[in-house]
């Protein structure tokens, strides 16, 4: 069963067991925070939009529109978060509520069947609340549809009886802010992505903003940690703070058993070396990638099917977690015949262009 989750004026409640942490309740005996706990990673987000780092541009138009629906004393208008997995959504989503003062009823797309498991975030939701969905793009039509009039009118049709017996009963609801994350906006149907007045799109961080949250949130984790090193994990983390907390999670427990604890630029290289991540953020797979493309394919153009045969992996994870990041460091193409690894990406791996290719010519 789908847990509810409400945060009221900052205070988490659960529906199916009462939980009101606070950080004493994350502590070991040494006073360090617990990895066991549900509610770790939530400790390590920003509670405050002034606590947020990077994102400022996202930040400042956040800000003007928490200020405004503050003079109005309105509602926030609907808002749509988009932007790739780790960027800080559900962060946003759990910031704002907090910054109006009011509820927050979290649930997600695929969790919303039948527009009768959106019934109870809307009739419990109080005037100026916000109902977050994350992973909206995945919301199946019917629901979708369902939501037209609650976002335009604050208003749920229900139809009661068939046929000729069938009538509709309209319910009013109160004012509240429909907050939708996506990793997909593409995926939107224009209906669904024109009811949002407000849309935020979030980029990926600098490698000075990343540094900033690991050396944050290693005081969190009672870690010590030095400057040089905590550049490091963050030139590693992809530009996605989420990599970045993954990351110095390991450091920090490799620090705890090889380094008494504390995270020296060598220690920070060892742990990562074992994690096989390499100075750019490519790991074993996104190699195991390159090196299939230029030892079984020659370096392309090869077909998305064709390598995931080889690897022995879905096209899904590929494409959704392997090609952006090799995409974005322009170490592959896509082209109309396939994929084709480039120049930089034989460089990086200390390579030679594949024999069969002209002198002279990579592709």
């Amino acid at each position: 069963m789908a847990r509810t989750t409400v945060i009221r004026g900052g205070d988490e409640e659960d529906d199916e067991e009462d939980r009101r942490p606070d950080f004493a309740s994350f502590s070991g005996p040494s006073g360090s925070l617990n990895l066991n706990d549900q509610n770790y990673d939530e400790q390590l987000r920003p509670q405050r939009l002034a606590d947020v780092v990077g994102q400022r541009k996202a930040v400042e138009r956040l800000q003007i529109l928490i200020d405004a629906a503050r003079m109005r004393k309105e509602p926030l208008g609907h808002l749509l978060l988009d932007g790739p997995p780790g960027l800080g959504k559900t962060t946003f989503a759990t910031v704002i509520p907090k910054e109006l003062g009011v509820d927050v009823q979290i649930t997600s797309g695929p969790v919303l069947t039948a527009p009768k498991d959106l019934l109870p975030y809307l009739t419990n939701q109080p005037k100026g609340g916000i109902l977050f969905i994350d992973e909206i793009h995945r919301l199946p039509p019917t629901v979708e549809e369902f939501i037209y009039p609650v976002m335009e009118d604050f208003r749920v049709d229900i139809t009661l009886g068939e046929g000729l017996n069938a009538r509709t009963i309209n319910m009013p609801l109160e004012p509240f802010t429909v907050i939708g994350a996506t990793t997909r906006s593409g995926m939107l149907t224009a209906p669904l992505r024109d009811r949002f007045v407000n849309r935020l799109h979030l980029d990926f961080y600098s490698v000075e903003d990343l540094q900033t949250i690991v050396a944050r949130n290693s005081k969190k984790l009672k870690a010590e940690i030095e400057d040089d090193a905590a550049f490091e994990i963050a030139r590693r983390a992809r530009g996605t703070p989420r990599i970045a907390n993954n990351l110095l999670h390991w450091v920090r427990d490799f620090a705890a058993v090889k380094a008494k604890g504390h995270i020296s630029l060598q220690v920070a290289e060892d742990a990562l070396l074992m994690q096989e991540v390499d100075p750019l953020g490519l790991d074993e797979v996104d190699r195991k990638y390159l090196q299939t493309l230029i030892r079984i394919f020659a370096g392309g153009p090869a077909g998305i099917q064709s390598i995931a045969h080889s690897l022995n992996m879905p096209t899904d994870t590929l494409e959704d977690e392997v090609e952006p990041f090799l995409l974005r460091l322009g170490f592959i193409q896509r082209t109309s015949r396939g994929r084709v690894i480039t120049a930089d990406a034989l460089t990086h791996l200390g390579l030679q262009a594949p024999d069969k290719r002209p002198p002279g010519q990579l592709f």
